[in-house]
């Protein structure tokens, strides 16, 4: 058996301090969201624009609108550079206030214009903000879009309704 040790100083004290515990980790930090990740589709969040130059203007509804949208417009592609004929400025004009005017008809208490441009191309639309519109309506602003494609310089138009109310767009080349 072993001789039992006596309680003293130690004889051969160590050369180095004694190890501490390591701090506790600290937790990981949750990702971080993804600013430029895929785009959400824009039926049921409003308007959505990506890579590409927009303005907006929030309007009340009310039968002067369209004039002040008109206006808007013009003056943004103006900005923006372009120097469109007398024809394409005509039938900008003619075809914001037709977009115009079909969302303040739609009755709610306020319309907004968006406007981007791309290739040449401006895509002007009008939100008209009415909620208790409805999906599924064929008929929904037929005879607007007919009046609206009578323009040489539309390439293209639609309109679709959703929460945030009715959309109607029209693509105009410059």
């Amino acid at each position: 058996m072993s001789q039992p040790m006596e309680a003293g100083p130690n004889p051969n004290p160590p050369s180095y301090p004694p190890k501490t515990p390591p701090p506790p980790k600290k937790p990981p930090n949750p990702p971080r969201p993804d600013v430029h990740g895929p785009v959400v589709p824009t039926a049921r969040r409003g308007v959505g624009m990506v890579n590409r130059r927009g303005a907006n203007w929030t309007l009340e509804s009310a039968p002067w609108a369209a004039g002040k949208a008109r206006t808007a417009v013009v003056e943004q592609l103006g900005k923006w550079r372009y120097r469109p004929t007398v024809g394409t400025v005509t039938a900008v004009e003619a075809v914001t206030t037709l977009l115009v005017e079909a969302a303040v008809a739609d009755g709610g208490m306020k319309v907004s214009v968006h406007l981007s441009d791309q290739d040449g191309q401006a895509c002007i639309l009008a939100l008209s903000h009415h909620t208790a519109l409805t999906t599924g309506h064929d008929d929904e602003g037929g005879d607007v879009l007919h009046q609206i494609t009578a323009h040489q310089a539309v390439t293209g138009c639609g309109t679709d309704a959703g929460p945030d109310g009715r959309r109607i767009w029209a693509v105009v080349e410059l």
